[in-house]
């Protein structure tokens, strides 16, 4: 029995996913397309993470689709309130109808002679796995770039001798109830600045332990601008502005850390003192390097600061030596006691949702090639990855990648090729890791673990990631799609004249 063949595959029903499927629609609509989705619902991140106060760490005119408006008041969102927007947006669609459940990616395997993908999948039937394949003319990646299931988790010294419970938030259980109880958070990035405030509702009392401090801005959550133009501007028109102030703003703030890296220290510090008063010792909220060298933290409306000033939360700077029974003792010989202990270590950077490539039976390393545009790789026919900001809204960069993908499919139809592949010949272009130390994260412990593992940039277009929407927009929106760079092909030979593609089976 043949495989199954589509026009294109995506992997991921998250975000990413669901964007990525609307501009397919709407550019492509002639392309027969699914969404394999490991899971067993929609949302990706937003279904993944259930712990206390789960929210967005970018504001929502940025974060959500540049072609569904944002629309509720909040723009630092809760959870649930994003995985609705991401589960509306793909039911009003009928994109919800194209997942594929359960349907983990294993492999893919790319053919010269057929010009085709072949992916075999992998899903649970009666208890036991049974692999499958499909064919496609295009695959493309939209599985995020972490791990779901394997997050990172340090082995701590004495980590059996604690008796309570020790959860990382990736995998929060349904049952766990720490009302009345000591907690102890271990980690200073977004999930354990958002954890700290959400907890002192019920916990005893909440600590943040730190190896280093990390820069917090203290931002409204709601955007009263939005709210009174919405009351006279349609929808649509509310969400591009605030889209539009977000983008200035973020690049603004990005810029002047780089431009002026002590003028944006002294704001974000002062601005941490005013909110945390006078009792509480401003060297766990001082950092030792330049803001944006890593991921700022947005703290919505001052919500933790207001937790430590009034005493029902506490930051620690330390480092652990080992879990004990009651707790954990620091290298400075302190032990802070707890009941239950929370890993918010962060994840474990994973591309392509973790599935092996081959071309042509030989195995395929993405690491020792460069990303094209960010979106795909080199040598590598009819791959694309969806990638987002490390120092900006994730979706920015997801959408007009989407877009350009579609620019791509459409360019190949109406000129007869059926593959296209970006060919470095320019010897002046010198490798770089994928996420550079100017990027806003190339100092995190999750990129630094992953640098080898993941494609390398060029130190120039179109090979440079530049993590800069306003860089980006034009290059993947308007740039000549046959550049010298991007290799066009057919398998009917001598057919590179405009044209329909080979039938689909």
């Amino acid at each position: 029995m043949a495989a199954e063949h589509l026009n294109v595959l995506i992997i991921g029903a998250g975000l990413s996913g669901v964007g990525a499927a609307w501009h397919l629609q709407n550019q492509c609509p002639s392309k027969t397309f699914a969404l394999l989705e490991a899971r067993q619902a929609i949302g990706g991140t937003w279904d993944i993470h259930r712990y206390p106060g789960v929210r967005s760490d970018s504001e929502m005119y940025t974060y959500a689709y540049n072609f569904r408006p944002w629309t509720d008041s909040k723009v630092i969102a809760d959870g649930a309130t994003i995985l609705k927007y991401i589960r509306d947006t793909a039911s009003e669609n009928g994109i919800d109808k194209k997942v594929r459940y359960g349907v983990k990616v294993v492999k893919a395997d790319w053919s010269d002679d057929t010009a085709t993908w072949t992916v075999t999948t992998e899903r649970q039937v009666d208890g036991s796995p049974k692999q499958e394949q499909i064919t496609c003319d295009f695959l493309l990646s939209c599985a995020g770039y972490y791990s779901y299931e394997k997050p990172n988790i340090p082995d701590f010294a004495g980590r059996d001798d604690f008796k309570g419970p020790v959860v990382h938030p990736q995998q929060w259980p349904d049952d766990l109830d720490y009302t009345g109880k000591t907690v102890v958070i271990i980690g200073s990035g977004a999930t354990a600045v958002t954890l700290l405030p959400s907890m002192t509702d019920k916990a005893a009392h909440v600590t943040m332990l730190q190896r280093t401090p990390t820069y917090m801005a203290n931002i409204p959550e709601r955007d009263r601008i939005s709210d009174t133009l919405r009351k006279v501007m349609p929808d649509m028109m509310v969400h591009r502005l605030g889209r539009a102030r977000g983008v200035a703003l973020q690049l603004g703030v990005f810029r002047l850390a780089k431009a002026q890296p002590k003028v944006l220290r002294g704001a974000l510090l002062g601005m941490a003192k005013r909110q945390l008063g006078s009792k509480v010792d401003m060297k766990h909220f001082t950092p030792n390097y330049n803001p944006w060298d890593q991921r700022l933290c947005a703290v919505p409306n001052g919500d933790l600061f207001k937790a430590v000033r009034s005493g029902k939360a506490s930051v620690v700077t330390d480092h652990i030596d080992r879990f004990t029974a009651k707790g954990i003792k620091l290298k400075s010989g302190q032990e802070l006691e707890a009941d239950i202990i929370i890993t918010a270590t962060g994840f474990n950077i994973q591309l392509i949702g973790g599935m092996t490539l081959s071309k042509n039976g030989k195995a395929v390393n993405l690491s020792k090639g460069m990303a094209y545009r960010g979106t795909l790789f080199e040598g590598i026919p009819n791959l694309g990855m969806i990638f987002g900001y490390t120092n900006s809204s994730w979706t920015l960069k997801s959408d007009i990648s989407s877009e350009y993908i579609c620019r791509l499919i459409n360019y190949m139809d109406k000129h007869g090729y059926d593959r296209c592949a970006p060919v470095n010949t320019d010897p002046s272009v010198k490798p770089e890791y994928f996420v550079t130390e100017d990027s806003g994260a190339g100092s995190a412990g999750y990129i630094q673990r992953a640098l080898e593992m993941m494609p390398k940039q060029g130190n120039k277009a179109p090979w440079r990631v530049y993590m800069n929407y306003l860089l980006d927009l034009p290059a993947l929106r308007l740039s000549p799609l046959n550049d010298g760079v991007m290799k066009f092909s057919s398998l009917r030979k001598g057919n590179n004249a405009a044209g329909g593609r080979r039938a689909v089976a």
